[in-house]
Formats: C-alpha cells, sequence, structure tokens
C-alpha cells in the first residue's frame, strides 16, 4: 500500500496547486507574508480541507506562507516538529508539522497553539499577517497572536477573498459534487427500501450514515424525527431521535453528508408510514414551487439579498410565513459556506457555485420541506444535481 492510499478521498495535487496559486497571487498583490487559519470540525471546516485536503478534527490550524511551504500546527506529542519538506504525500504542501497538547475542553490550553504559530511568524521577521476567519476561532487563540506580533507586525483579515474562491467550483471539484448527489440519491433509496414500522428513528438516520460510510462518505449530519400526522415533525439531532416510526407517522429526512472528495451536498424528502394527509400534501407543493422560484432567480451577478427577499414575498403569496432560517447556500468542503442567500450577504452569485436550495414550511401541525443542489452555470442554475423524484414517499 502507498501510503497515500491510506485516505478515504482526496483531491488531485494539480487542483491543490491551482488554489495555492491563486492565494500566493493574492497575497502578493496585497504584500502579505503569511496567513494564519484554524478550523475544528469536519463538516464546517472547510478552510483546512481547501487549504491541506485533509479535514479538522481537534483544531487544526494552517500557517500559509507566501513564498515557503505551509506550517501545520495540529494535536500531538507537546512541542514536537516533523520536517516534511513538501515531500510527505500525505500532506502536500507541507513544509514542517508542529504538535501541542491543546483540547478546546480546556480552558487553559488554547494559547499553546497560539504559540507555537506566533514564534514562527517572529522568528521568519514577517511584517504582514494575515486572520482567515477570525471571528470563527477561539479569543484566545488570535488575542495571543494579536499580542504577540503588537508592535512587529501588522494583522489584518483576508476572509472576503478566500470565500469567493472557494466557492467558485473547478471542474475537478463540480465532479465530485456531483458525485456527492448522487451517492444521496443512492442512500435515500436504500432506507426507503428498508424502512419499516416500529424502526426509532435513529434507527433511520444510522442506516443512512451506515449506506453513506459504505459509498466512501466520512463525515456528516442526518436529521430526522418522525411525528403522527397533523402534528409538526421537525428536524433534530440524534439526541431527540428516539421515537418509534409507526404506521400514521410521517418524517421529513435531511440526509447531509460528503462524499468521495470530501465535498458536501444535501438532500431532504419526506416519507410516510402509510399515505399522506391532504394538508401534508399541499405543503409539500408549496415548498417545491419555492425552490423552483428561487431557482429560477440563481444567475451569475445575482443579488443574494434580493432574492432571499423575493423568496419571503412568494411565501406569503402562499399564505406561509416568510423564512427566519437559513432556506439556500453555497456548499463545499463546509456543509453551509458563503454566499448565504440572506438579507445580509453581500456576495452575488457567480459561475460555478454549488448551490443547495431548502425551503420550509411549519404550521402548529405541520413541518415539510424539500432539499437539492443546483450548480450555477453562465445563463443560470443547471439541471439539479439530485435524482431522486420531488415527492412525499408513501411507505404502504
Amino acid at each position: 500500500m502507498e501510503i497515500n492510499d491510506r485516505k478515504m478521498s482526496k483531491i488531485s495535487v494539480q487542483e491543490l496547486e491551482r488554489r495555492w496559486k491563486l492565494v500566493r497571487e493574492h497575497m502578493k498583490e496585497r504584500g502579505l507574508d503569511a496567513l494564519v487559519l484554524q478550523n475544528a470540525k469536519d463538516f464546517t471546516g472547510g478552510y483546512v480541507k481547501w487549504f491541506t485536503d485533509i479535514p479538522a478534527a481537534y483544531p487544526r490550524t494552517v500557517v500559509f506562507h507566501a513564498s515557503d511551504l505551509m506550517t501545520i500546527v495540529e494535536h500531538g506529542s507537546e512541542g514536537k516538529r516533523r520536517e516534511l519538506g513538501g515531500a510527505d504525500p500525505e500532506n502536500p504542501g507541507v513544509g514542517e508539522i508542529l504538535t501541542t497538547a491543546a483540547f478546546p475542553s480546556a480552558n487553559y490550553t488554547q494559547r499553546y497553539d497560539a504559540g507555537a504559530v506566533s514564534s514562527v511568524l517572529l522568528r521568519r521577521g514577517y511584517r504582514r499577517v494575515a486572520f482567515l476567519a477570525a471571528d470563527t476561532m477561539p479569543h484566545g487563540f488570535v488575542a495571543h497572536i494579536e499580542q504577540a506580533l503588537s508592535g512587529k507586525a501588522t494583522v489584518s483579515d483576508e476572509t472576503d477573498f478566500i470565500d469567493r474562491v472557494k466557492a467558485i467550483k473547478s471542474p475537478e471539484e463540480i465532479g465530485l459534487i456531483k458525485k456527492t448527489a448522487e451517492m444521496q440519491d443512492l442512500v435515500f433509496s436504500k432506507v426507503v427500501s428498508r424502512i419499516r414500522p416500529g424502526m426509532r428513528d435513529s434507527d433511520v438516520t444510522a442506516l443512512a450514515e451506515y449506506e453513506g460510510h459504505l459509498l466512501g462518505s466520512e463525515q456528516g449530519i442526518f436529521l430526522g424525527m418522525s411525528a403522527k400526522l397533523g402534528a409538526p415533525a421537525f428536524f433534530a439531532q440524534r439526541h431527540f431521535q428516539g421515537r418509534t416510526f409507526r404506521t400514521g407517522s410521517y418524517m421529513p429526512l435531511l440526509i447531509e453528508n460528503n462524499g468521495v472528495g470530501g465535498f458536501y451536498t444535501e438532500l431532504a424528502r419526506t416519507i410516510v408510514l402509510g399515505k399522506a394527509s391532504q394538508e401534508l400534501t399541499e405543503g409539500f407543493e408549496i415548498v417545491k414551487e419555492a425552490q423552483e422560484y428561487t431557482v429560477r432567480k440563481f444567475k451569475p451577478g445575482a443579488a443574494c439579498r434580493e432574492i432571499s427577499l423575493a423568496h419571503d414575498e412568494f411565501m406569503k403569496r402562499k399564505g406561509a410565513p416568510p423564512e427566519t432560517r437559513l432556506y439556500s447556500h453555497s456548499q463545499g468542503y463546509d456543509l453551509v459556506e458563503r454566499p448565504l442567500i440572506r438579507a445580509d450577504e453581500n456576495m452575488i452569485l457567480e459561475e460555478n457555485m454549488n448551490m443547495s436550495v431548502h425551503p420550509a414550511y411549519a404550521t402548529t401541525s405541520l413541518f415539510t420541506v424539500i432539499c437539492d443542489n443546483y450548480i450555477l452555470e453562465r445563463d443560470g442554475a443547471g439541471e439539479c444535481l439530485h435524482k431522486t423524484p420531488k415527492k412525499i414517499f408513501e411507505i404502504q
């Protein structure tokens, strides 16, 4: 076995080099010596994955040098250093890995990683350093670095640039995203073929997760909570999936796992044990139409705020409340990445973005939703990536 064959999924070195080149060209224009980024979860840890092809678990920090291989700081033996020189196929583009014994649950250790990063930056004499998504990092981590660099280097933020280039997918990335959607279609069909009265809600989501793992998925979230027809069945994490799924009940099931390559899409459909009520059927038609309405507005250059406001007006015309949750957004290595179709988003839509669209409708007696992905093309959204029929699935 070649050492790089240990990876469940991987991106080509050529794709990684494309990303690094884009970033270094931007850094040169801005006169930056290094970028500092950190993530601590896979499904919202896309920055680290985008730069290194490795997901974050414990906090993983990247120092992306303008003129050198990357420095990685990750969990391990305290004070250790591995010199890779870019020759390790499991860590492409990495010059060195520093390890610390820091834990998110141990408050006093939050400065350990920051201390390692600060030492690297100061030792190299950098004068201009930028954070990537500093607002998402632990306060202690950011504060320690800023204090260490005070009077020695200026610190800026380059999040908006990275968010944009990360959201515009390359042909290789789009190919992997399409495979994720295909995988989720197959997972859902497996669930529908095996679901039976008497299964707990957690059995249903565990089945979806298991089938995804067999098809190369590594991480994800599986939301579903059943209820009797005539009561709302909201999305819920596994902690609230203890109900037994019985005849006369329904479950909106959301499959949000990544596929081979680590890219996310998401699929949601409603399953009924028995026959769907008229209320559920009518509610589903509303969200189905709402999805179609939003997708028609997906064009390069479109403003997210305007699409969001138009969606709310559409829902009002249908007698449904406006969305107070995020109902559409881009996806990639992050389950949710910018741009968000929301009134507070200042990014615009661009060609080759991967957009998830999941409008929902809730009342005191109903919750219904639909979710699918679309790639933006030159003249608008392409065909739906998911091929699962857009209907309520009735299991008799």
